[in-house]
């Protein structure tokens, strides 16, 4: 485990060629034995990063909800694509 925000996220930082299954296992690992449904696995190996970032949300009933009271909500707002005329 690399990054944690307790109760909330889980992050996974990889440097390799290509994203393989056992890194998804690993990180499914990590997930259930901390009780935190969300994580992402984040390969900084790629041309652009949007390309080597994996979510993955672990569906248990047993688990309070996904976003409680301590989990910070971040929103991403991508900027328009200037046209190139």
């Amino acid at each position: 485990m690399d990054i944690v925000i307790p109760k909330c996220l889980l992050i996974e930082l990889k440097t390799v060629e290509r994203l393989a299954p056992i890194h998804e296992a690993q990180l499914l690992t990590y997930l259930k034995l901390s009780k935190i449904r969300l994580g992402l696995l984040l390969n900084f190996n790629v041309r652009v990063l949007k390309e080597g970032i994996k979510r993955t949300i672990l569906l248990i009933n047993a688990f309070p909800p996904l976003f409680s009271s301590l989990c910070l909500r971040v929103s991403v707002v991508h900027p328009p694509i200037p046209s190139t005329h």
